[in-house]
């Protein structure tokens, strides 16, 4: 294995979610985890955007 790539953790959800075997899914099966995946994408955008957010007002608060 090449060490200098990042090593997927044992309990990596999206790791699992790429090996999943779509083909068995219906068509509405494979819209529900479209939704559910665009929901949870939502989700971590805001988290990613109030930590931004927070990271920023740190630094303008301690900036010299």
């Amino acid at each position: 294995m090449d060490e200098d790539l990042p090593q997927p953790k044992p309990d990596d959800v999206v790791a699992a979610l790429v090996k999943q075997d779509l083909d068995r899914l219906s068509v509405g099966e494979l819209d529900a985890r479209i939704d559910a995946l665009e929901a949870e994408l939502a989700r971590t955008r805001a988290k990613r955007d109030g930590a931004s957010a927070f990271r920023s007002a740190a630094d303008a608060l301690f900036k010299r």
